[in-house]
């Protein structure tokens, strides 16, 4: 098992007050019992993400959304960043977002790139409060986590041209 911390949360700071759209090929909604199924080429979208499914239930309860499960072949995520480097990209067989605790799990064939890292495993666990990363393999412990972290680019040192080399002394 592996936890590792992101330099950016996965959820944009200000999304959970921005309003949900879902585009699906067919909709089923019961606010009597606070779930609704969205099939068929589902596009999921809040603020700065994006999710594309083939099938997503929302659970919710007094008109809050409460959990979220997408499945797909794969689901695909993405969320743009302050800048392209930040973008963060997701994929997974299953994806399941839990509101009360600002938990986004990834479950099969899971992978979460941004800016070149890049997280897979069977299983990838983002607790968005704490900004925290947790990979772990399958159950069978046939498939190992890879996590790939790409060396920070060092800034060149400032050299000012108007500088003169010092003086050379003449006896």
């Amino acid at each position: 098992m592996c936890a590792l911390l992101l330099c950016a949360p996965l959820f944009a700071v200000g999304a959970e007050n921005d309003p949900i759209t879902i585009e699906a090929d067919h909709a089923t909604i019961s606010e009597k019992v606070g779930v609704s199924t969205y099939s068929g080429n589902v596009v999921l979208t809040q603020g700065e993400i994006k999710i594309n499914a083939d099938s997503v239930i929302v659970h919710h309860e007094n008109g809050a959304l409460t959990h979220v499960t997408a499945v797909g072949k794969p689901v695909k995520y993405y969320q743009q960043g302050e800048t392209r480097e930040l973008d963060i990209y997701g994929e997974a067989n299953t994806m399941e977002y839990f509101a009360m605790e600002e938990r986004l799990l990834l479950l099969d064939s899971a992978k979460l790139t941004q800016g070149g890292n890049v997280f897979s495993g069977n299983r990838i666990d983002y607790d968005t409060q704490r900004e925290v990363v947790t990979a772990a393999v399958s159950e069978s412990g046939e498939e190992r986590v890879h996590i790939t972290i790409q060396p920070k680019t060092l800034q060149p040192l400032n050299k000012s041209s108007d500088q003169e080399p010092p003086a050379k002394s003449v006896e």
